[in-house]
């Protein structure tokens, strides 16, 4: 049985394209390539905030961000952004007696940016919060004492390899790889995702069934 299901926030609930734009018009780049760099980090293997340094080399992010909010151009985070199949998936879990939770690599102003949009969400968590990111095990650590119910009772949903599945896999969660934004598109076949992902998926709204359907299974009598 899944209790409770935790969702990555960027390229999972929430579109980044106006993000990155964003950073692209405060950097002095078109947008175009920006979006290349992180194509091309992104094939590398190498986090995507090297995508702005590449623009910039030795950029301070947690400086520049702050420097983005001082001028009035910080991060924002809207009903355009989220991604059209996110309020049905998480009225459906919810609705079926899932906690759901956010957690993600994410600033503590998106975390009061997604409480402002009313989502169906039991609670949401940024790494900027609570000191530790992914893929680090702390993090999943500390998902696990966040997010009600057994290790195999709470499941990860991100897009990311190594941050989302190999790293909540590691830590005893069952995981879920969407494929979504770059990372989801490049690694949705990985042997990696292959071997840690329970559940690899095109859309959030596949998420309820197969998770019900999981759960059915498991709980069907076995025949002698």
């Amino acid at each position: 049985m899944i209790r409770a299901v935790v969702f990555d926030i960027g390229e999972t609930l929430v579109d980044d394209t106006r993000e990155w734009r964003a950073w692209a018009e405060w950097l002095g780049v078109p947008p175009h390539t920006m979006s290349a760099l992180v194509g091309a980090v992104t094939a590398l293997g190498r986090d995507n905030a090297d995508a702005l340094r590449l623009v910039r080399p030795g950029l301070d992010i947690a400086a520049e961000r702050h420097a983005r909010e001082a001028t009035g151009h910080g991060e924002r985070l809207g009903e355009e952004d989220l991604y059209p199949d996110v309020r049905h998936a998480l009225n459906e879990l919810r609705g079926r007696g899932v906690w759901v939770g956010a957690a993600g690599n994410q600033t503590a102003r998106a975390a009061t940016s997604l409480h402002a949009l009313g989502l169906p969400l039991d609670d949401v968590a940024t790494s900027e919060e609570w000191g530790v990111a992914k893929p680090d095990a702390e993090f999943f650590s500390r998902v696990r004492a966040w997010a009600p119910g057994e290790l195999d009772e709470i499941v990860y949903v991100g897009d990311h390899r190594d941050n989302d599945v190999v790293a909540a896999k590691a830590a005893g969660l069952r995981t879920a790889l969407i494929r979504r934004g770059p990372w989801g598109h490049l690694w949705f076949d990985d042997p990696r995702v292959m071997r840690d992902a329970d559940w690899r998926i095109g859309t959030l709204t596949e998420l309820p069934d197969l998770l019900t359907n999981a759960a059915a299974s498991s709980d069907a009598p076995t025949r002698e």
